[in-house]
């Protein structure tokens, strides 16, 4: 029997709009009979400032647009085109680079996946987190994250960090991240547990 591999969550065609950052820090160089990506941890720094500044000032074009579509759309009550306008509104002042989409700036997630022909100088983790104590203490962005004393006290670290990183080796000759700022409550997290079919009824799930 032939075997064939999926990867557990299949996702659709990346239209993201990337834009370069910067040609410095990264560079190919040959290994063997191997082309290797070198990046340099400074190359790392700048991607994790510059992505987790974005991220709370900026707004995807397509998500603008299915906003301004609300405003367009005759089936759309006046409480929904009143939501969009504002959450437009918002979006401009953001993206002016002062303030911030919203007061609570998030705990700093980013996974990311390391090809096999990616070469890197140093600790990731640690350039990648450099980058986000740089964003959080150039820009308006709140700190969030405390750190215990003892078992009942806590301060707040004022460079929203720790961020969690999780970084996994995966693919060819491509560095790929997700940053995420976690918002809601910040530093709390959301747990999943398995339960067995006979538990998933109709009923339990609209309890």
């Amino acid at each position: 029997m032939s075997f064939h591999f999926s990867p557990l969550f299949s996702l659709g065609a990346d239209n993201t709009p990337y834009r370069k950052l910067t040609s410095e820090g990264v560079r190919i160089e040959k290994f063997g009979t191997r082309n290797m990506l070198v990046v340099e941890p400074a190359a790392l720094q700048l991607l994790a400032e510059t992505a987790m500044s974005d991220i709370n000032h900026l707004l995807r074009p397509g998500h603008l647009a299915q906003l301004a579509a609300i405003l367009k759309d005759p089936e759309a009550a006046a409480n929904d085109k009143f939501v969009a306008y504002d959450l437009l509104k918002n979006a401009n002042i953001a993206a002016g680079g002062v303030l911030p989409m919203c007061q609570d700036t998030g705990t700093a997630i980013v996974v990311a996946k390391k090809g096999r022909l990616v070469f890197t100088e140093g600790d990731d983790a640690a350039a990648i987190a450099l980058g986000i104590k740089d964003a959080y203490e150039k820009r308006n962005l709140r700190y969030s994250q405390l750190a215990p004393l003892s078992m009942f006290e806590e301060v707040n670290t004022k460079t929203n960090l720790p961020a969690q990183i999780e970084i996994y080796a995966e693919g060819e000759d491509a560095y790929k991240f997700l940053f995420i700022a976690k918002g809601g409550g910040s530093a709390n997290k959301t747990f999943l547990y398995q339960a067995t079919p006979s538990l998933l009824t109709h009923d339990r799930l609209l309890e």
